[in-house]
């Protein structure tokens, strides 16, 4: 089991607090570092100084990061077109030495995009529509060879002889991860799509139920590569249960919701709990980490949890 710091910036983070915390999870060897993609806070807090870009700030982190990996859950389909995109993350893969992973949904917070002025679809069979060929035509540019052109032709989207540059500096292209905990569409577009399947927030047996799903899906389309499966999980770690309940009054949360609904408690607690993720087959988990200034909440996890899990 490998362990990913999440981070929520529309929460409230400047681009430098993201580098503090994306700097001090390399030095303390976790695998990556993620953030969400949203340009609206949600809840009670006030967001401040306000939203930064899901992908100005990884392009920022792969200049000044030389060995975390670095990623979105998800970056929204809504948001960009897909030509643009492609070469966004690209971009960003090269700048990174190639160290970007793509996770990709396909939107649903209606309130930012009203914010923003960016449309957002009113049915979720079309956002999904969008989303589905959204997909084909990143990875379609990216798997182009160099030299050769792209086109596509769909209902919502259409390219003509598109020179499906810049490449990627991974190949055959970054890692791309979808999730959620669809019934049949999500487990589809993983299967095909995907070379990760993540459930965000969700109880061990609702997981396990998605991951089921997902891999009757991967049977079902013949596919022989590889899936990596994992979860994300809000974390709240203290030596104590006096610093458990601090950390999480600090983000607003009762303790016995978080246990609940979350990686909370001791260092054995949470190893307990990542370890029956581990027995359905998560093979990584992204720790969802609400309070940017607790450093110290980092160093606790690397050093009491990370080691017994190997």
């Amino acid at each position: 089991m490998r362990l990913r710091i999440f981070t929520e910036p529309q929460q409230g983070a400047t681009y430098d607090t993201l580098l503090t915390v994306a700097k001090a999870a390399e030095d303390l060897d976790y695998e990556a570092f993620f953030r969400s993609d949203h340009y609206l806070k949600m809840g009670s807090v006030d967001g401040l100084p306000g939203p930064t870009d899901a992908w100005i700030t990884l392009a920022g982190l792969a200049r000044e990061t030389s060995r975390i990996r670095l990623g979105t859950l998800m970056t929204a389909a809504t948001f960009r077109h897909p030509g643009p995109l492609a070469i966004s993350v690209a971009q960003v893969d090269q700048m990174s030495g190639g160290r970007v992973e793509f996770g990709f949904g396909a939107g649903w917070y209606e309130e930012e995009h009203a914010a923003y002025g960016i449309p957002f679809p009113a049915s979720a069979r079309e956002r999904f529509d969008r989303y589905e060929e959204q997909l084909d035509i990143i990875t379609g540019l990216w798997a182009t060879p160099e030299g050769e052109t792209f086109s596509y032709e769909g209902k919502h989207y259409r390219l003509g002889e598109g020179p499906a540059l810049p490449k990627p500096q991974q190949s055959p292209r970054p890692p791309v991860l979808i999730g959620g905990t669809g019934l049949k569409r999500t487990p589809r577009l993983a299967a095909t799509h995907a070379d990760e399947y993540n459930v965000p927030f969700n109880s061990v047996d609702d997981t396990s139920a998605a991951f089921e799903r997902t891999r009757a899906a991967v049977r079902a389309a013949g596919r022989t590569a590889p899936m990596v499966y994992s979860a994300a999980q809000v974390v709240c770690c203290g030596r104590t249960e006096a610093e458990v309940a601090r950390r999480a009054a600090a983000i607003g949360r009762d303790v016995d919701e978080l246990r609940r609904n979350g990686l909370t408690g001791s260092p054995a607690e949470i190893v307990e709990k990542i370890g029956r993720f581990a027995e359905i087959g998560a093979e990584r988990m992204y720790l969802q980490v609400l309070d940017l200034s607790d450093l110290d909440h980092l160093e606790l996890i690397a050093s009491q949890v990370a080691p017994q899990l190997d």
